[in-house]
């Protein structure tokens, strides 16, 4: 019954995204700021796959069940993510995510994107730091994304995201403590729990940037261990709405 309830509520869930996308205006634009005009901006919204597999051909054992593999679809939401969303599907098309592994895996996240050697981000070709993006928070009656800075800094501590960690394999990107800037490659998956994480009443919700959703078989983040790895990452669609400038 509960499998029925998880399907149900991912149908559910995607059912209305298709229609929020439908009631975009189609002259829908966010003016990104000229000081972030050299990182990709996603607009719209665009789909990714990942594929995680243990190291020596193990199986994930998930409740009993054991499978070979596990195979993530996500959703990157542009529309009010469009500099976080479009670096990370830059860096999915890029084959960044590629056999990196699982860096952390406590109950409460599932993350990645730390490369290896010195550099905790992306290096872009050509260059010796890593490639960072400002903090990207969409509140809900703002006609655009707040940028490099937390709600609280910008006195709204309370305030609603419109993108809110409140679904099991959120997706928000992994910064320093106390740089808003600070964000690059590395991202997590949010292993909700409402008691842990009521929407709007937790650390992430206005501190962190959400910039999309897992949609399909989210309930098996549960078996990820750290040292698992990516087998593979790709975009589905929307790679032709990221914007290069």
């Amino acid at each position: 019954a509960l499998d029925r309830a998880y399907a149900a509520e991912a149908l559910a869930t995607s059912k209305v995204g298709d229609l929020e996308e439908l009631m975009i205006p189609e002259n829908f634009r966010v003016d990104i700021p000229e000081e972030y005009s050299n990182l990709p901006v996603l607009r719209g919204r665009a789909e990714v796959e990942f594929t995680l597999k243990k190291d020596g051909g193990e199986d994930f054992d998930i409740e009993g069940t054991l499978y070979d593999k596990v195979v993530l679809t996500m959703v990157i939401d542009g529309y009010n993510s469009p500099i976080t969303g479009g670096n990370f599907v830059d860096l999915v098309n890029k084959g960044f995510y590629n056999k990196m592994k699982i860096q952390r895996s406590d109950g409460f996240v599932v993350q990645t994107g730390d490369p290896e050697g010195p550099a905790d981000g992306y290096i872009p070709s050509g260059q010796s730091s890593p490639r960072t993006i400002p903090l990207e928070i969409m509140v809900n009656g703002d006609s655009g994304p707040m940028w490099s800075s937390t709600t609280e800094e910008d006195m709204r501590g309370s305030a609603a995201t419109v993108l809110p960690f409140q679904a099991y394999g959120a997706l928000g990107m992994a910064r320093t403590e106390f740089e808003d800037d600070s964000a690059s490659s590395q991202f997590f998956w949010l292993l909700f729990d409402s008691d842990l994480t009521p929407a709007g009443k937790n650390l992430l919700d206005g501190q962190y940037a959400c910039f999309g959703y897992t949609i399909n078989n989210e309930d098996l983040l549960k078996g990820v261990s750290e040292g698992d790895y990516i087998e593979s990452a790709r975009v589905i669609s929307g790679l032709d709405l990221v914007e290069r400038r």
